[in-house]
């Protein structure tokens, strides 16, 4: 019995596929890094990298304009703004002993138990959805375009003035510390 097909099966992947998951574990790896330092600035920096691989990924996924905007606003906006919060409310630069509570099980408990959710959702919401080759391709501009604009335009929105709210409460954070040394 023979497939027919353009594709080889799953035993022989292409060069692609291949990167994809090498790239995946490099970004898995980086994002647990991320997670698991003692240290904020070396957080942020693992942070780069990992939503750096998720850009490669899109990359892969030919979804080329959700990679730029990946780079541009997450790497470029998100990350800067997270390290210059940090810079302004001076947190420590080395080992940060508050950023150890020693609950370390039962985050990983709650971990598990989030992405066993996350995982069960997503199957369950997606187990009848098809893609629909004819139309312009899914990771295209057209199409992601449209579907932000139709959809996700009052999530950016807020996530935005939430960002802005972030960066507020730095500073004045900052003025405080300097009000009470003078």
């Amino acid at each position: 019995m023979t497939v027919t097909g353009s594709h080889p099966g799953f035993l022989s992947p292409s060069g692609i596929e291949i990167a994809f998951v090498l790239v995946g574990i490099a970004t898995l790896g980086a994002a647990l890094v991320t997670v698991t330092t003692k240290q904020l600035v070396h957080a942020a920096l693992w942070l780069i990298v990992t939503l750096g691989g998720l850009a490669v990924e899109y990359l892969l996924l030919t979804a080329e304009f959700i990679a730029w905007v990946q780079v541009l606003i997450y790497i470029g906006s998100v990350v800067v703004l997270l390290l210059f919060g940090l810079m302004l409310t001076r947190a420590p630069i080395g080992r940060s002993p508050d950023a150890d509570s020693e609950n370390r099980w039962a985050a990983l408990a709650v971990a598990v138990v989030a992405a066993g959710t996350l995982v069960w959702v997503v199957v369950d919401a997606f187990r009848t959805t098809w893609i629909d080759l004819d139309g312009p391709a899914q990771g295209s501009t057209e199409a992601t375009g449209a579907f932000l604009f139709r959809h996700w335009v009052l999530p950016f929105e807020a996530l935005s003035v939430l960002l802005l709210a972030a960066l507020v409460g730095a500073v004045v954070l900052s003025r405080k510390d300097r009000e009470d040394k003078s």
